[in-house]
């Protein structure tokens, strides 16, 4: 079950693998983000030393949170990958001109996850491109419709 989907990443990357990712949270954000008050638009995933994090992803604290913690909403998490993945993910990165970008926060067995993208940059006419493709999809469907009728 989704949570919150990142469409601005589907629109300005071409994504071709996919990884599942835990997420280093605290008590308070777990609360927010089960209470839906969480964004993912600004985000971006980083390596640094061997370790993958996740910056930019709003978790507005709800106002019940405890009084002695000060909340912050856009404190750098860190992404809990296999030891290979992180292997694979820092070569293709690092070497292959790839980048990695939060795709969506869903549920897994109770637990948050993140989907993290391994991904290729659009050109301002690919972007174009494809949103002509997709609109014409959609205009495809609601034609076979009408003469379904």
């Amino acid at each position: 079950m989704s949570i919150i989907e990142n469409r601005k990443a589907l629109h300005d990357y071409f994504i071709e693998e996919r990884f599942e990712a835990g997420i280093a949270f605290e008590g308070w954000e777990v609360k927010a983000i089960r209470a839906g008050r969480v964004q993912l638009k600004e985000a971006y995933v980083i390596v640094q030393r061997g370790e993958i994090f996740l910056f930019g992803m709003h978790v507005s604290p709800l106002a019940t949170a405890s009084t002695h913690i000060r909340p912050d909403p856009v404190r750098t998490r860190k992404l809990l990958l296999h030891g290979h993945e992180i292997e694979r993910l820092i070569g293709k990165v690092e070497r292959a001109g790839y980048t990695l970008v939060p795709l969506d926060l869903h549920y897994s067995k109770g637990r948050i996850k993140a989907a993290v993208g391994l991904a290729k940059g659009k050109k301002q006419f690919e972007k174009r491109e494809s949103e002509k493709e997709k609109d014409w999809k959609r205009d495809q469907n609601r034609l076979m419709k009408e003469r379904v009728r």
